[in-house]
This record gives structure tokens, C-alpha cells and sequence, in this order.
């Protein structure tokens, strides 16, 4: 049987709901965080998405060699790459997933279970930062092709063909 008394002290604690639901779920993304950034120390691959002026995530997705430099990812890609167009038209918000599930169009999602970070992009043109990133990328990549691509990734960001992204993660 429910008294006033309960009637009273539910209707009394029925908002303080919503505030400890949110609280519960800030406490699990940020529990997710530390997970995310532990991972991209030895991961392969990020995942990236461009997240859209209207706050949708964009359909362009990719997997991608990165280096986990200074507390932030970087990657170096062909400017015209669409994520390298997405920063140019200001989408600077991304969604990155850390982990390794193959080619993203073939994963059937999968790496959406992955840990996941929010980060802004911005382009890097720092020459001593471009050597640092490159460093880090030749040792992590040495045995996966970097022997052909190292060179590639330099000379490219020399020439232009391409460029650095550096994708600062959310605090």
C-alpha cells in the first residue's frame, strides 16, 4: 500500500531522475576516454569521421595509419582526402574510433564498439612537428609498409601532395 509519505518523497525525487541518468552516462563516456586514449598507444588503425555542421556524423569514414604524438592523433593524408577537405570547409569536429576491424565499408560496423574519441582537427605545417609525427609513424608502421610509404609521407608533405591533419582529443 503507498502512503502520502511515499507519494511525497517519489514526487519530491522524480526530477532529481534526469540529472542522475546524465551524470551516470558522463560517467561512462568519461570511464570510455581513458580506455581510448590507453588504446591508441597500441593500436594500428583509427577510424574518422567528419561530424557535419548539423552535428550528423558524415558518410565518409576511414581506416587509417595515425601517430599518437604530444597527447594528440595525426595522420597524413592527400589534401584532396575528404577529410582533408572537411577541415578546409571548417568541419573541424571528428568522431574516431580506436582499434583495428579491417577496412571500415567491410567491418559491418564493428568498429563502432571500439573506444571512441571526439576531437577538433586542424592542419599542421610545423616542419619539426611534421619529423617528430613521421618518427613515431616509422617505428609504429615499420614492419606494416613503411618502407614504402615513409618516403611518401615525407616527400609528400614537402611537395604538398600532402598534408597533416592533427586531430586534438576532447578533454
Amino acid at each position: 500500500m503507498t502512503t502520502r509519505r511515499d507519494w511525497v518523497l517519489s514526487m519530491t525525487l522524480a526530477p532529481a531522475i534526469p540529472l542522475l541518468a546524465r551524470r551516470a552516462l558522463a560517467s561512462e563516456d568519461s570511464a570510455a576516454e581513458p580506455a581510448a586514449a590507453a588504446t591508441l598507444e597500441t593500436s594500428r588503425l583509427v577510424y574518422i569521421t567528419p561530424i557535419k555542421s548539423n552535428g550528423e556524423e558524415s558518410r565518409c569514414k576511414a581506416e587509417i595509419w595515425f601517430s599518437h604524438h604530444d597527447g594528440d592523433v595525426f595522420v597524413v593524408t592527400p589534401p584532396t582526402a575528404w577529410r582533408a577537405e572537411a577541415v578546409g570547409k571548417g568541419l573541424t569536429r571528428a568522431r574516431m574510433w580506436v582499434g583495428d576491424f579491417g577496412q571500415w565499408g567491410q567491418s559491418d560496423g564493428a568498429f563502432r564498439q571500439a573506444p571512441e574519441l571526439m576531437a577538433t582537427a586542424s592542419m599542421e605545417s610545423d616542419p619539426e612537428v611534421h619529423a617528430a609525427v613521421l618518427s613515431v609513424m616509422g617505428k609504429k608502421y615499420a614492419t606494416s609498409g613503411w618502407a614504402r610509404y615513409g618516403q611518401v609521407f615525407k616527400d609528400g608533405l614537402v611537395d604538398g601532395s600532402r598534408v597533416m591533419i592533427r586531430y586534438a582529443i576532447d578533454a
